[in-house]
């Protein structure tokens, strides 16, 4: 009987260890907060509006915005600040948060 409870016990811990292995060496990388980089685009009007890069780099987008032919009865704020979305995602760029007046944006940082 003894044994059997051993080989039970035993058969639990090996379970255990089998699973907590499994779940450590996920496909998933997992990313610190160490390694994430934040970019804020900041609604100032077509001509104004900008994006704060990390290290405190500033690019304004309105050259760019008004070469744009805005759609009739499109909310200007909208379609501008999606067009700026979609360009910084085409460099790594995902969507973060997002407030009133800015859009926060993130990616990993390649180390």
């Amino acid at each position: 009987m003894k044994s059997f409870r051993s080989i039970g016990l035993v058969g639990v811990v090996v379970l255990g260890i089998a699973g907590g292995a499994a779940l450590r060496s996920s496909a998933q990388e997992r990313v610190s907060a160490a390694s994430i980089e934040y970019a804020t685009i900041r609604w100032d009007g077509r001509d104004n509006t900008h994006v704060i890069r990390p290290g405190a780099q500033v690019e304004f987008f309105g050259p760019e915005l008004k070469k744009l032919a805005k759609p009739e009865r499109t909310d200007s704020r909208s379609y501008y600040l999606n067009w700026v979305m979609n360009h910084l995602a085409k460099e790594g760029w995902e969507f973060s948060g997002i407030s009133s007046d800015d859009v926060v944006m993130r990616r990993p940082v390649a180390r």
